[in-house]
């Protein structure tokens, strides 16, 4: 295996080399904001991302806000989750960064971690996008966009292989998909609560406020708005 990942004739190996070339070709100015883009303004953009969903669904969802308000929270704690659980994968697997194994790769960031897989930004960008897909398709469909640009960009930059990319979409992507369910369970019933407190606002907006339902002499549902238009119609009759 560890043969496979290091030879220089793998697949994995031979687009390293070439996405890294490009960053040698490229001028200065171009390397020094590639460096920014991929280890702050990639997951700076995609944290954004979460705060305008999060600011849309609550506005645009009328009574369904709190609910799509837990999708956009499951976004970012299930991001929190798939870092969280990068760390003892790159333990385990304890690949060498690039710099460690392949000559003459033009490195223009190091890693703060010793080992390469699977790349943490590139999951934090997939499991927000997945996470936001499941709430808001254009959204999601905007990061999971963030999260191939931030793959690119990790490749370029000779920080990691193509597969520690791979690896951190699949991871963060896994996250977002397999503990939604667990997690609607939770989060639904704490964002309707919240709608209905002093905190309403952040997860409906105050053109869209709870009807208050109270129940009939029989058990069934009162609605002061649908019940007022049916006197009204009676009453034009």
């Amino acid at each position: 295996m560890e043969e496979l990942a290091f030879d220089g004739s793998s697949p994995d190996v031979g687009v390293l080399v070439k996405l890294n070339g490009l960053a040698r070709l490229a001028p200065g100015w171009l390397d020094h904001l590639a460096r920014l883009l991929g280890e702050y303004g990639m997951p700076a953009a995609s944290v954004a991302l979460v705060l305008w969903c999060w600011w849309r669904v609550a506005r645009r969802q009328g009574d369904d806000a709190p609910a799509a308000v837990a999708g956009v929270v499951w976004s970012a704690l299930a991001a929190l989750i798939a870092l969280g659980l990068s760390v003892p994968i790159r333990q385990v697997v304890q690949r060498p960064r690039p710099l460690d194994g392949q000559q003459n790769l033009y490195v223009l960031v190091r890693g703060t971690s010793k080992f390469s897989f699977v790349n943490d930004h590139s999951t934090l960008a997939m499991a927000i996008g997945v996470g936001l897909f499941m709430v808001h398709r254009r959204a999601g469909l905007l990061g999971i966009g963030l999260a191939a640009v931030e793959g690119f960009l990790r490749v370029f930059l000779g920080v990691n292989y193509p597969t520690d990319v791979i690896g951190g979409w699949a991871l963060g992507t896994a996250a977002a998909l397999l503990l939604a369910p667990l997690a609607t369970l939770g989060l639904v019933p704490l964002t309707r609560a919240l709608g209905r407190g002093p905190a309403g606002t952040l997860v409906r907006s105050a053109r869209h406020p709870v009807r208050k339902r109270a129940l009939g002499v029989w058990g069934d549902t009162v609605d002061p708005v649908r019940d007022a238009a049916a006197c009204d119609k009676d009453l034009a009759a």
